[in-house]
């Protein structure tokens, strides 16, 4: 049998982009040989300029690119791969832009399958996110967004699988971002102000370019709110209580010169909630959905250190589900949370489950 042409169109080649492609090129024969699935990527952009090759990637993509690249809308893609004739279609949105979303659909129409590392489409108006996939339904295509919770770890599919087993989910709970699981798990060991600590985060790649953006708690809430629109509740970003950790005197509205020159002044109010918490605990800054209360919360809490949460190293991620058969011991889902190779990966994976699907539908049309 011939091997499956998948044809993947990529929006976007910054560090998951660009580790994504050189992650298919190291791999296409293995993907060749195990799963007879040849992955092309006759299209590359980023957020203006397009990479247009008949014959998909060679090992010389970025500078191809650079040489290459001109403008391009979104209907100049769907024209070209209608005029080459390609089949097997998986637009891959590897950016962080609101604007691409808005192709969704129009690429849904247009024949594509679609892979997101981008967390908008599922986080913006809930009438959005129920159009999308009223489209995904008519036109028989596939919505991948397995890196949007925990990068490379098995978060959506696990809560999807039990959802729809018939399982009962009665409560999600974790810490769903790297940086502030690496800021909060130093903080608890060490004797070191929340600020060095801030500032060693930052400097290691850890933080958003600007740390407020982690400390404001929205990227945490927004994945809660993936997690709960995942087992079918009609909620929106502003049903999420977020307890921010910014300060009122150190937050969005002051400068970003002024925030750097002054995150001095998180260090005495982080020592007292570590200080007066109760022994043998730990601060964590964690989300929550009961889902018998309908209650969607992101805050700082304080746990046992022998707890799964109280235990985290590192930068990981700890998700734990509770569920009505699983009673009071919940699924704990742990690993790194964050990071280009483990993200590209996961897209990867999500791609590869695609292509699996196509095979079938091939196999019942042969």
């Amino acid at each position: 049998m011939s091997a499956l042409r998948v044809n993947i169109i990529l929006f976007g080649i910054g560090n998951v982009g660009s580790t994504l492609v050189n992650q298919v090129i190291e791999s296409q024969k293995f993907f060749l040989e195990k799963k007879n699935i040849d992955l092309r990527f006759p299209i590359i952009t980023n957020s203006s300029l397009a990479f247009f090759k008949k014959e998909g990637v060679k090992n010389q993509w970025e500078a191809n690119f650079a040489q290459s690249a001109i403008p391009f809308r979104i209907e100049d893609i769907i024209d070209y791969v209608k005029e080459q004739q390609l089949e097997n279609l998986i637009a891959v949105d590897a950016t962080a832009s609101e604007e691409i979303i808005k192709n969704y659909i129009p690429l849904i129409q247009n024949g594509f399958d679609i892979v997101a590392a981008n967390k908008k489409a599922n986080t913006i108006h809930f009438d959005f996110y129920k159009e999308l996939r009223r489209n995904l339904k008519k036109y028989d295509k596939s919505f991948l967004y397995e890196t949007n919770v925990g990068a490379g770890l098995p978060v959506v599919q696990t809560i999807n699988d039990l959802h729809f087993s018939g399982e009962k989910i009665t409560k999600i709970r974790g810490v769903f971002s790297g940086s502030l699981s690496y800021i909060f798990n130093r903080f608890s060991t060490e004797e070191t102000p929340f600020s060095k600590i801030l500032l060693d985060a930052e400097k290691n790649g850890y933080t958003e370019p600007d740390s407020r953006e982690d400390l404001s708690g929205n990227d945490v809430a927004r994945k809660l709110l993936i997690l709960a629109r995942e087992i079918e509740h009609t909620v929106d970003f502003s049903d999420v209580k977020v307890s921010s950790l910014l300060l009122p005197n150190l937050n969005t509205t002051h400068s970003k010169a002024e925030y750097a020159s002054n995150k001095h002044l998180f260090d005495k109010p982080f020592q007292v909630a570590k200080i007066t918490q109760a022994e043998n605990h730990v601060l964590r800054y964690a989300g929550e959905f009961d889902v018998n209360n309908k209650s969607l919360e992101v805050k700082l809490i304080s746990v046992p250190k022998s707890s799964p949460l109280g235990q985290l190293k590192g930068a990981d991620n700890l998700i734990e589900i509770y569920t009505k058969s699983y009673g009071e011991i919940p699924i704990v889902i742990q690993g790194a949370g964050a990071g280009k190779e483990v993200t590209a990966r996961g897209v990867l994976t999500d791609i590869l489950k695609i292509a699996d699907k196509i095979k079938v539908k091939e196999a019942i049309w042969l």
